[in-house]
């Protein structure tokens, strides 16, 4: 049978995008941005802690990451576990060999499982950074509305009252969103999110509540993504952010306008013994380039929000 009349009443249907969440840009035609000092490129190191439960609901979906196997899977749920358990602690040790500042994505319930890491975290003067639940509890089409209300506002409650901090910024489990995300999550003081990676600089965000900003924290070079996803090797991935890290410092200074590298991290990955080599190799390479900035990411969004405070040097 034919299709009711209102199934074909779309009000956004028309050239260009379907929603009115931003204004679309073309990165050649924005006014340039300057980073601090004249830094052609900001760099931004994100490391997710995460809690993956043994025996997971998977509502309204399952997680990427989570548990595969018939329960108990000891075999993932152990290795998830090893990153709180060692792996995290690696990834300090070398954020601090190389003195790289760092935000820390964290599953708020690790603030009752493994307050040690994140009392580590914060004796570095790092930033906090909302990331739900755990990795059982995504923000997805299906979730209602007052549930996920409720969901952000433990979370970001257990994360603040821990740290002292604002945690004014969010990064979803698996970068899912439902329809209703960024609206609760500014009525809940959250000021910016890094789920959408559609840029690379920083973006206004419009929702019924007032304006976020959307902060693109990449998946392409993201570890997880890299090694577990696309099966590249270690080195390989250590490759490709070397590569990424060059061509943005040669293209901010042939365009005079400044880049912003995001890097993706996680302890159950990166810090195994086999593989942490590999970071510091990046964070080294990183760190020793001329021009680049190291910034947590409410630095960047000051900038961003008030460039004049930041002169060109």
């Amino acid at each position: 049978m034919p299709l009711a009349p209102e199934h074909l009443a779309y009000p956004l249907r028309r050239l260009g995008m379907d929603h009115e969440r931003y204004a679309w840009s073309m990165m050649t035609d924005r006014p340039p941005l300057r980073w601090p000092d004249g830094q052609p490129l900001a760099v931004w190191v994100n490391v997710s802690l995460e809690h993956f439960p043994l025996n997971p609901v998977g509502t309204p979906v399952k997680l990427p990451g989570n548990m595969t196997m018939p329960y108990p899977d000891l075999r993932h749920f152990t290795l998830r576990d090893y990153g709180n358990r060692v792996g995290a602690w690696r990834v300090l040790e070398a954020l601090d060999r190389f003195g790289v500042q760092a935000s820390w994505a964290v599953n708020a319930c690790l603030t009752e499982r493994h307050p040690q890491i994140l009392r580590a975290a914060l004796a570095r003067g790092d930033e906090f950074v909302g990331h739900s639940w755990s990795m059982d509890t995504p923000h997805a089409g299906g979730l209602a509305a007052d549930a996920e209300d409720a969901l952000v506002a433990k979370s970001l409650a257990a994360l603040r009252g821990f740290s002292g901090q604002p945690v004014a910024g969010w990064l979803s489990p698996g970068k899912l969103q439902s329809p209703d995300t960024p609206e609760i999550l500014k009525r809940h003081g959250v000021t910016w999110f890094c789920d959408w990676v559609n840029d690379e600089l920083p973006y206004r965000f419009r929702t019924a509540e007032g304006e976020l900003w959307s902060l693109p924290l990449a998946t392409e070079i993201e570890d997880r993504f890299v090694i577990m996803d696309n099966q590249h090797s270690e080195s390989e991935w250590a490759e490709q952010v070397i590569d990424a890290c060059t061509f943005l410092l040669a293209e901010a200074r042939e365009t005079g306008a400044g880049r912003l590298l995001s890097l993706s991290i996680h302890p159950w990955v990166i810090g195994q013994p086999h593989r942490i080599k590999h970071l510091e190799t990046v964070l080294a390479h990183l760190m020793a380039q001329d021009g680049v900035w190291n910034a947590r990411p409410q630095q960047i969004l000051d900038v961003v929000e008030a460039p004049a405070r930041h002169p060109p040097g």
